[in-house]
């Protein structure tokens, strides 16, 4: 029977691998909507009774874009919908959570040093919190509230400040600067699956019935895209933080977060007034270095110092008493634990690398699966085999682990 770490290993790496290429898509076409959409020349009183247009090049060839601020006078029969790519990248991000940090709540999900949470509670947290953040940022939106955009995107910075502050209270580092980034992605898909696509289908069907389209359906997708727009550099980050300790494993990751949202802003208003032009505020290029500098500065002041068990317990325990563990312990700490450690010996090494502690037994053992893929089946770990590890000591952490597994 084929390894069944080395399967998990395999499918995680393929849905990732999914969730990356509709990410991309995704984010392209959102991208190239908004800046098309910003750089329109109107006021042309076109023939075709369209808002503005637009020329433009590429591949070789010439496209003349145009865009009806309502809807053209009769129904295309060759209508494309972007919103596959948005289900798609939503769908396999929440596969991968699964995969990730609901099947290894114990190892990623759950911290005791933050909050001594059982699987199932904080399995139930993190989805209902996804649902929570789109019910009430879509009633935000519905209510007088949202009609001032600029409030409304101040509501929501609020938001999900008080976001990231919840979710570093209750899991791991790792795990919540992942979920804030999920919980502003379900935002962002659930818009354009409960708002953006039903208010367009209203259009069509208002043309197919020779009716002429209210204009607001237009407006409030076009609300919900620009909270889109400059939502999706930060989720980026925050995808990315969990590869990173120093953006996960700070006491500050909370206040890091909620910075991360700003250079967002930054960055995107930049190449909105760009596409628009309505200028070229090269204020924001020093507003985002000096955030991002912050961020550093946070990132390390200090780093999270948490007193773990000498002896392994909890689901360690298993791997802890499986036959091999000795002789396994003694070749961690022999080949690894001078990087993975609290305070490395290895020159040029100021922390473990990501964040991952080889010192004791609970750490270790903790790590059962990472070492048995990353230093037994595969030969990545040690990088270069820097510390030289030998085969039989390999063989040694291969049969340890499959030991541990059997029933």
């Amino acid at each position: 029977m084929y390894d069944m770490a080395a399967m998990g290993a395999w499918i995680e790496f393929a849905v990732r691998w999914v969730h990356v290429i509709t990410g991309i898509a995704w984010i392209g076409s959102s991208f190239y909507f908004i800046a098309l959409d910003l750089g329109l020349h109107r006021g042309r009183n076109l023939k075709s009774g369209a808002d503005g247009e637009e020329w433009q090049v590429h591949g070789g060839g010439f496209y003349h874009v145009q865009k009806y601020l309502v809807a053209p006078a009769q129904m295309p029969d060759d209508l494309v919908w972007f919103k596959w790519e948005s289900y798609s990248t939503w769908l396999s991000g929440f596969a991968l959570l699964i995969l990730v940090y609901y099947l290894g709540a114990e190892f990623y999900l759950v911290d005791p040093a933050v909050a001594d949470l059982a699987t199932w509670q904080a399995v139930c947290i993190s989805m209902l919190s996804l649902g929570f953040g789109w019910i009430v940022y879509d009633l935000i939106c519905k209510s007088k509230f949202g009609d001032n955009n600029t409030r409304l995107m101040i509501g929501l910075y609020v938001i999900l400040v008080g976001m990231a502050y919840f979710y570093t209270s209750v899991f791991s580092g790792r795990a919540a600067l992942l979920h804030l980034g999920a919980f502003t992605a379900t935002i962002m898909s659930a818009n354009v699956f409960f708002i953006i696509m039903p208010n367009q289908r209203i259009v069509v069907a208002d043309l197919k019935a020779g009716r002429t389209p209210d204009a607001k359906y237009g407006k409030i997708a076009k609300q919900r895209s620009t909270h889109n727009n400059y939502l999706t550099l930060p989720v980026i980050f925050l995808m990315l933080s969990n590869h990173y300790p120093l953006a996960f494993a700070s006491e500050m990751n909370w206040l890091i977060a909620a910075l991360v949202f700003l250079m967002g802003v930054t960055i995107r208003h930049y190449f909105n007034s760009l596409h628009s032009r309505a200028g070229n505020p090269t204020w924001t290029w020093l507003a985002t270095a000096l955030l991002f500098i912050t961020i550093i500065w946070l990132s390390t002041a200090p780093m999270f110092r948490i007193a773990e068990p000498e002896e392994a317990s909890g689901p360690a325990l298993r791997f802890a008493a499986a036959d091999g563990f000795e002789q396994v312990h003694d070749i961690v700490l022999g080949r690894c634990s001078m990087c993975h450690a609290a305070e490395p010996s290895w020159d040029g090494l100021l922390w473990a690398p990501k964040g991952v502690r080889l010192e004791t037994e609970h750490q270790i053992a903790k790590a059962a699966k990472q070492i048995y893929l990353q230093a037994g089946v595969t030969h990545a770990m040690p990088p270069a085999n820097l510390s030289y590890m030998r085969a039989d000591e390999r063989a040694q952490i291969v049969a340890w682990y499959q030991a541990a597994m059997r029933p």
